[in-house]
This record gives structure tokens, sequence and C-alpha cells, in this order.
């Protein structure tokens, strides 16, 4: 009857908000909130970073784009301070921070997840180590584990390529190493997106918008030891209210008959409940920060 929901996740959205462009037909309260908003992101920025050179650091906050939505795991702490590092102007740390946190991400889940596989060849060309710097080894162990996804493990191969030329001695890495350190860290968001990302090939697929796990999912190594750690276990009768420092309060029956639910039928019967904080009496309440 239950299901896994995605609730604690990290994301920065700031940037597509500074880009999105005012249309003459919007309505003039929508205008009014939208230019608010905007200065509202603008003063943080300032705050943030500074107000020294403030226009450059602008131009580089919006050029990263949107930190994809992501479930919390071993990247989200490090991606933002090297995501910081750029904004700052510190091109070479973000470059070489982000070729780090790359190989740093690949250890974290071939250790988290080859004892899930001691059955594979694979298994024994990582079982032995603790720590890893062939990521083509490491790549391929996790990919023929149906670990990575495609787009995750091209873009794995890419960022080794560009970890290779900037880690290695190159004297001509000393001049403009921005266009560099940009494409570097694009291609990692391109790896949070895909591998990491709230809606991941478990998601159950609803026009509700929830990031669900599905029932034939749960199992799955990184799904049980990476995303569900992020979920709440919920009912379709479930609630969200906002809570205390960020943190949402989940409201849910303690009553649910004892059936086994369909993916589809869960997402009917939540589509069908009464929310919106209405749930009184017979509840049992989770924590969870978003």
């Amino acid at each position: 009857m239950k299901r896994h929901r995605v609730l604690l996740m990290g994301f920065d959205v700031r940037s597509n908000l500074l880009s999105l462009e005012i249309m003459e037909d919007w309505a003039p309260e929508v205008r009014a909130m939208h230019l608010k908003n905007r200065e509202h992101i603008l003063a943080g920025l300032r705050l943030q970073f500074g107000e020294q050179g403030f226009e450059q650091k602008l131009a580089n906050f919006v050029d990263l784009g949107v930190d994809p939505i992501s479930v919390v795991a071993f990247h989200n702490v490090f991606f933002r301070e090297v995501r910081q590092s750029f904004v700052m102007g510190a091109y070479y740390p973000a470059l070489t921070g982000v070729c780090a946190l790359g190989e740093r991400v690949l250890n974290h889940l071939v250790r988290m997840l080859r004892d899930d596989y001691q059955g594979t060849p694979e298994y024994r060309t990582v079982a032995s180590k603790d720590s890893f710097d062939d990521w083509r080894v490491v790549i391929e162990a996790l990919e023929r584990w149906g670990v990575l996804v495609p787009m995750a493990a091209e873009a794995f191969r890419k960022l080794k390529t560009v970890r290779h030329r900037s880690l290695h001695f190159r004297p001509e890495l000393e001049g403009d190493v921005r266009p560099q350190a940009l494409d570097a860290i694009k291609l990692f968001q391109r790896i949070v997106d895909a591998q990491f990302g709230v809606f991941g090939p478990w998601h159950i697929p609803n026009d509700a918008g929830l990031p669900l796990v599905r029932k034939d999912a749960e199992d799955q190594p990184f799904v049980r030891r990476v995303v569900v750690p992020n979920c709440a276990y919920v009912g379709p009768e479930h609630d969200l209210h906002p809570g205390p420092n960020g943190r949402w309060r989940v409201t849910d029956r303690a009553d649910y008959p004892a059936e086994e639910i369909p993916d589809d039928e869960w997402v009917r019967r939540f589509k069908a409940a009464p929310h919106a904080g209405t749930q009184t009496g017979g509840q049992v309440q989770l924590a969870t920060s978003a």
C-alpha cells in the first residue's frame, strides 16, 4: 500500500529565474512579482558573494545554469563549493575540484554497491581496493551492473578526459581556464541530473509531479542505498505540511489495509484523497527536510 516518496533533495534554480525574459503579455501583477523576486535573488547573491566585481560574479552564476534537483548523496556539498568557486572567479580550483569530485563519486558508488554484485565478473576487478583512480574500470563495472544510466556513463567518460588534460601538466592550461571549467561543471551537472535526479529510471510516471519509487525498483541496490534514505514511506492519503527550519512534517494514516496495489493505483488514490492538511486522527507523523 505504501511507496517511497523523495523529500530530501538539493537544488538551486535561481539562475533560471534571473534569465527569465519578461513577456509583454504578462499581467501587471505577475510582472511585479517577477521583478520583486529578481531583486530578492540579486540581493541574496550580493550578500553571498560580495559587491566587488559583482557583475562578473553574476555573469558566472547565470552561465552555470541550474544546479539540478537531486537526491542528497555524496556530491551535493562539495559540488556547491565547486559552483561557488566558479562564481567567485576561481576557475582553476573549480576545474580541478569538479574533476576530483567526479572521481570521488565513482569511488563512493563502487565501494557502496560492490558487495551487492559479488557474483559478477566485474566484482573481481573492484573488490580488493579502497580507492580507484582508473575511471575506466569503475565506470565499466557500474555500467555492467546496471547502476550508471547511459547518459551519466557517457558524461563520466568525457569528464575523465577533462580530468587527464587538466591535472597532468600542460603549459597552455595557464591561459583562460574559465571555458574549460564551465564545460567540466556542465558535464558534472549532466551526471547529477541523469544519475541522482529525483525523477530517475526508478520513478513512477505520474501527472501529479510526485517523485515516487516504483515498487519493483525498491530492492535495486542503487535505489535502496542512495534514493530510499531520502524518502518518506507513505500511503496515498499522506499529506505534507511546512515545518520549522525548512523541514516537512508528513502526516499519514496508521491503518491502511494490508493489501498490495499497483503503482498506478497508488497514484490514482493519491489524486482522489483529501489533502492540504485536512487529515485528523488515526495518523502517524514523520519529520523530514526538503
